[in-house]
């Protein structure tokens, strides 16, 4: 077994969201829960199928994000890994969504922090082993960091 590192960096304004999943049907899930989420959100989404061709398969509303979903799927290129690549929505406006589809077995991860993918490849194969979100911890927050987070929340809208 060898293991490897895939870097990934987010652009700035989009966010990823990578999950596993069982079956080729999750694409079309996948595409029909995130239009119907919001009447804004764009979209990319690419899904490493696991026997049979092999494929990354891919859908998405917006060319860009979806070549760009694709493009990680492949640099993975772990069966039965799906990559989601999202703009004008928050993962936090998908999620549970997502979830609910199904065939979704599990998230790695919902960011948009640059992100490191820990896969292990074998004769067989590859896997995600996990993911390193960001950044590793510089401290602990004080009474000013407090107040700032709580204000951002509001200043985003997601507090009021």
């Amino acid at each position: 077994m060898e293991l490897k590192i895939v870097k990934i960096e987010v652009p700035e304004g989009l966010n990823i969201i990578i999950g596993q999943s069982h079956f080729i049907k999750t694409l079309e899930d996948l595409y029909e829960t995130l239009v119907s989420s919001s009447p804004t959100i764009k979209f990319g989404l690419a899904f490493c199928e696991s026997s049979g061709p092999a494929l990354v398969r891919h859908e998405g509303n917006d060319v860009e994000l979806e070549e760009l979903a694709t493009k990680y799927a492949l640099e993975l290129s772990a069966g039965h890994t799906f990559v989601v690549v999202l703009k004008n929505a928050y993962p936090i406006n998908v999620l549970n969504r997502i979830k609910m589809v199904e065939e979704v077995v599990g998230i790695f991860c919902a960011t948009a922090n640059p992100i490191e993918v820990i896969i292990a490849e074998t004769d067989q194969g590859r896997g995600v082993l996990g993911i390193i979100d960001g950044l590793k911890s510089k401290g602990v927050e004080g009474d000013r960091e407090r107040i700032e987070r709580r204000g951002f929340l509001r200043k985003i809208g997601y507090k009021k």
